[in-house]
């Protein structure tokens, strides 16, 4: 069974810098996209960003590119998203989710995804 769990969030003030962790167990690690979406209320989710299992390439959204930075360590079997320069409007609940493939925009790829992590950033 997998199982996908983030943890990181939390309340920072607008400027600053949070780093979110995503582990999973119960699939091959290394063989796996792992990508980050979030929501905000009456918002559609998003994809923020994403990292392919056999090159790391790495995709983000234009609202932040320049700003997040996704990596990930396949030997603690971990992906991180270290956001700097935050602002209100990244304000949303951000979820973890992983594919056996090669990362795509669609929600609807992604097979397994964790509970969330709340993100809020005052200003």
């Amino acid at each position: 069974q997998v199982q996908v769990v983030e943890s990181g969030g939390g309340l920072v003030q607008a400027g600053r810098s949070l780093t979110l962790s995503c582990t999973a167990s119960g699939l091959t690690f290394n063989g796996a996209s792992f990508a980050w979406f979030r929501q905000a209320p009456g918002k559609e989710r998003e994809r923020v960003s994403c990292i392919n299992w056999i090159n790391s390439a790495t995709f983000y959204a234009d609202s932040v590119k320049g700003r997040f930075h996704i990596f990930r360590d396949n030997g603690k079997k971990t992906v991180f998203l270290e956001m700097n320069s935050l602002k209100p409007e990244d304000t949303a609940m951000y979820y973890c989710a992983a594919r056996r493939s090669w990362c795509t925009p669609g929600m609807a790829d992604f097979g397994y995804w964790g509970q969330g992590t709340q993100v809020n950033v005052s200003s």
